[in-house]
């Protein structure tokens, strides 16, 4: 079968893409920008990518022919508090105008469990997405869930991060609302069972995991999973606000991210029962089972997507090729230069870089930075990376986004994306046989971007030059 995969460099996207594959689909991934995607990941001849940015007028929108099915995966939580659902509105019209003329037989859309009569922005968006979808001339089928756990997942790192952090917590109370969270290889299950099953044409179906549970219960079963004694104490007066800045402090989410997703914990996310795991013969997996295969990917290295894979920049929503080449007017400069004596041993840490492994010179001062960028609203250090030794363009690392990743002719570029009064990049390369050069890029906005890189700069003497000679050691 010919499918169209949407959202193809998201968290989901890249969960169901080698499934497709392995099960003998023709694969065309819908991407807003193809520099973001490790096509060198995937050596089948049956996968084609296409640029598409949804966000465009529909008429301008143009979609393959011969299409079977297609999978809308798009979704805007992380892109910013007051903004997402129009862009979610946008989206999802512009892609129902273009599959009805590309005349599609079925689109599948992951969305969220929605029946509470009170809900967050975030789920009322998701329902009106499928409202906006239903209204076109395929056959929709929609799959609801609530928590995705998995390696990489959002609620996975974010209930991480509070457990393995805070050894006693005061928490709000919607710790104590009802959910049933769901493993990703079962979500992924759902989502291609579901394909051109005319059982499931016009339905919708809640997926959900075999147990419900609370969030502290779902905390405290993390804790003894991980073998650490956690105390959790449940108060009535933290406000939904103090909730958001509580979890975005703690956890590596954004604070627009915080916002959305501590509004939707208020809501109870449970199944309304179905038979639909029965009839596509998918066996649930406990929540504690999920937890453990979540380790087992990080352990070996093996995790194929993270919730940071999103753009968090709204700069970089042009597009990665747009920035890679470096400014040159206008802008401040710190250069380094520095013979190595191996080139391989120099270009693997590199490749190592952030993370665990830090920055290998002044790692408080890096840490610092980083707490100072979630003081005023970024991203801070928390999102690391996603494997300790690769890394590809389109990734996040640390407070960075990733944009070359030539490792063949040891070549790093990356794009900041904490909070800056201009914009900045961070170059590693090695030319002329064995020089490594360390290129600091800032190009300052207005008079306070020039004040800001002059306060800066004795610390980046002392950050660069250290670094630079830890990477040719």
């Amino acid at each position: 079968m010919k499918i169209l995969l949407t959202g193809a460099t998201g968290y989901i996207g890249k969960r169901l893409l080698p499934l497709l594959l392995e099960e003998g689909h023709e694969v065309i991934c819908c991407i807003r920008d193809k520099n973001r995607f490790n096509i060198e990941k995937y050596s089948s001849e049956r996968l084609t990518f296409i640029e598409v940015n949804f966000l465009d007028a529909a008429e301008d929108i143009t979609l393959p022919t011969g299409i079977d099915a297609a999978y809308y995966l798009i979704h805007s939580m992380s892109s910013g508090e007051k903004s997402f659902e129009e862009l979610e509105k946008r989206s999802a019209e512009a892609f129902r105008e273009a599959a009805g003329r590309a005349k599609i037989r079925q689109v599948i859309y992951l969305s969220g469990i929605v029946n509470e009569e009170t809900l967050s922005k975030h789920l009322i968006s998701r329902k009106n997405v499928e409202a906006i979808l239903a209204e076109g001339s395929y056959a929709l089928t929609t799959l609801r869930a609530g928590i995705i756990v998995g390696s990489g997942s959002a609620s996975f790192e974010i209930i991480r991060d509070l457990v393995e952090k805070l050894p006693v917590m005061i928490t709000p109370r919607w710790l104590n609302t009802r959910t049933q969270p769901i493993a990703i290889r079962n979500v992924v299950e759902f989502l291609s069972g579901v394909l051109l099953r005319s059982e499931t044409f016009g339905q919708s179906f809640d997926i959900g995991g075999p147990e419900i549970l609370t969030y502290k219960e779902m905390l405290l079963r993390f804790a003894k999973i991980r073998g650490l004694k956690r105390f959790i104490m449940v108060v009535p007066v933290m406000t939904p606000r103090i909730s958001s800045y509580w979890l975005y402090f703690v956890t590596a989410v954004s604070y627009s991210l915080a916002v959305n997703l501590v509004n939707s914990m208020k809501v109870e996310i449970v199944c309304r029962p179905n038979k639909l795991k029965d009839l596509l013969g998918i066996k649930l997996i406990s929540y504690d089972d999920s937890i453990r295969l979540a380790f087992d990917k990080i352990e070996q290295n093996q995790v194929i997507s993270s919730w940071s894979d999103a753009l968090t920049s709204t700069v970089l929503n042009s597009g990665i090729v747009k920035h890679m080449e470096v400014p040159q007017n206008g802008c401040f400069k710190d250069v380094r230069k520095v013979r190595v004596s191996s080139v391989s041993k120099t270009t693997e840490k590199i490749w190592a870089i952030g993370g665990n492994t830090g920055w290998y010179y002044a790692n408080r001062l890096w840490s610092l930075r980083g707490f100072i960028d979630k003081v005023f609203g970024g991203v801070g250090l928390r999102r690391g990376r996603k494997d300790p030794k690769n890394i590809y363009a389109g990734e996040t690392l640390d407070f960075w986004r990733v944009l070359l990743a030539d490792k063949k002719n040891s070549r790093l570029l990356l794009y900041a994306e904490m909070k800056l009064p201009g914009e900045a990049w961070l170059e590693f390369k090695i030319t002329d046989g064995n020089l490594l050069e360390q290129t600091a890029t800032f190009r300052p906005l207005g008079l306070f971007g020039r004040l800001y890189w002059y306060s800066v700069f004795p610390f980046h003497g002392i950050i660069f030059r250290g670094m630079l000679k830890k990477l040719a050691e």
